[in-house]
């Protein structure tokens, strides 16, 4: 299957190792690729080395003293160019995606789109890295701020996006003069392969160094290296709060910066002047939409005893319609986790609840005969539980939805939101003014992203996207996330005869 797309990518069906180019350096073991969709073999890619990652670094590093060197909008125009290539691969590269991670192909091209939406405000923001003027207290004296190019950016990527936020990292750091080295998840490498591709066509066809962005494909081996390596001062990372948590302590303990987006455990008040329909929409994207694997899903519906049963007997209801098989079908809602592994904490997660106390309203389950051969299906499930429970305040990446009851005011329900550890995404359903308001104020969601009538999944590409607490504190995407792909520098001139010196300090000469 997808033959075909993978040569129209650039991939060879079967086995295919190292590129003979700067982008990607791989000598090691074979990697496997298997699809969740079907669990057969895609293909089978080399795994880099230490020797290779040393090789993209030395090519990663070659070509930033070349790319810094082209005007910001001159960079843009190479982002606008893949961007252009993505648009022409959408198709091919969103059934990939698809294929690979399990999503459903409407959520590939979806994924596709964001890349192809972040090129386009990155060339835009290519002319607009502004820096301030700022008035001096002393005399004939000019001071601004400018921001200049990093250097070497490591990116690494977690699974369940494989494409997008790569794109959001480089599209906006190559306008800002940077270079990348990418490690994306060891379970989709595919599609890190198809992208290195096709942003390396474009590189050739400008005549500029391939290694503007390097690929390293490997375990958490090639992490380390990424984390530990002096050469490389910003480490953006997308996965779990465990792993985040790792990577910051060894790139802080040099001094290095990070970009953190990590885990999400995201909540939907529901209040009692909320618009029922929307709500319902919402809540059943945000919970199933990806099978339940987005940092943004909606993992809790906080809601209030007045309108508790309603929304109860609605969701019940919808997961009875949920039809659950091959995601390139457009007929079906959810499609399969990532691996039996994710199968395995899905499961367990069922079984905490009930020691805990809680309620299965939708029974769950692993789905098994025709149709379901790769053991990777699972059943959407709804859940009554108590906000403490130790499973609730665990992110579970799978299709599990919890329903906790409030029955005060609107204070009440905020704290049973902020009382976990992630602080990723947020929603409140209300007409409201009073409460909405609340919701977004300092006294409300302590969260990066606060919805009002829309759901917890999903953003847009102008917003600076992230999250607090055990989310990690980053922010990729739109409006000024650009700036921590640079270094900021004040400058003072003087232009006038005179060297005025702080504390009012004089010499004599």
């Amino acid at each position: 299957m997808l033959e075909n797309e993978l040569k129209e990518l650039g991939i060879l069906a079967e086995n295919f190792g190292s590129s003979t180019g700067s982008t990607w350096f791989a000598s090691g073991e074979w990697l496997a690729s298997y699809s969740p969709v079907d669990g057969k073999l895609i293909a089978k890619v080399k795994m880099s080395t230490v020797d290779d990652y040393e090789n993209v670094m030395k090519h990663t590093q070659t070509a930033f003293k070349e790319w810094r060197m082209l005007p910001a909008p001159k960079r843009g125009e190479i982002v606008r160019q893949f961007g252009q290539k993505l648009r022409e691969k959408k198709a091919v590269l969103g059934k990939l995606v698809s294929y690979e991670m399990g999503k459903s192909y409407q959520e590939g091209l979806g994924e596709v789109q964001e890349m192809i939406d972040i090129c386009d405000f990155a060339v835009g923001l290519s002319r607009q890295l502004y820096g301030l003027t700022i008035h001096s207290e002393r005399p004939m004296h000019r001071m601004y701020e400018q921001y200049h190019p990093l250097g070497v950016v490591g990116v690494i990527t977690a699974f369940n996006f494989p494409v997008a936020v790569w794109a959001w990292n480089i599209c906006l750091g190559m306008v800002c003069g940077d270079t990348f080295v990418w490690k994306p998840s060891e379970k989709t490498p595919l599609c890190a392969v198809a992208c290195q591709h096709l942003l390396s066509e474009v590189l050739t066809e400008n005549k500029l160094p391939e290694g503007i962005s390097g690929l390293v494909i490997g375990d958490k081996v090639i992490g380390e290296l990424l984390a530990k390596d002096e050469r490389i001062p910003l480490i953006s990372a997308t996965g779990s709060t465990r792993m985040g948590i790792e990577v910051n302590k060894v790139v802080a303990g040099r001094l290095g910066k990070t970009l953190l987006e990590l885990g999400g455990n995201n909540a939907i008040i529901v209040t009692p002047d909320a618009d029922l329909r929307l709500t319902l929409t919402a809540a059943v994207f945000g919970a199933v939409g990806t099978a339940g694997q987005r940092c943004t899903s909606t993992r809790r519906l906080i809601i209030h005893e007045k309108v508790y049963d309603q929304v109860k007997e609605a969701m019940v209801n919808a997961y009875k319609q949920l039809k659950i098989g091959d995601p390139l079908d457009v007929a079906n809602h959810v499609g399969p986790l990532i691996d039996k592994q994710a199968v395995e904490m899905y499961s367990s997660a069922l079984d905490k609840i009930t020691q805990e106390g809680g309620k299965i309203l939708v029974e769950g389950g692993v789905l098994a005969g025709e149709g379901y051969e790769s053991g990777c299906y699972v059943k959407p499930v709804i859940a009554e539980v108590e906000n403490h429970y130790a499973i609730v305040q665990h992110e579970t990446f799978a299709p599990i939805v919890y329903l906790i009851k409030y029955t005060g005011d609107i204070d009440e329900a905020l704290a049973l939101q902020n009382g976990v550890r992630q602080g990723l995404s947020s929603a409140i359903m209300t007409n409201n003014l009073r409460e909405a308001e609340l919701f977004l104020s300092h006294q409300g969601s302590d969260c990066g992203i606060a919805n009002v009538n829309i759901g917890t999944s999903g953003a847009e590409i102008g917003g600076a996207f992230g999250g607090e607490k055990d989310t990690g504190g980053g922010r990729e995407s739109g409006s000024d996330a650009w700036k921590i792909y640079m270094r900021r520098q004040t400058n003072t001139i003087n232009y006038s005869t005179e060297v005025p010196l702080a504390q009012g300090i004089s010499f004599n000469f």
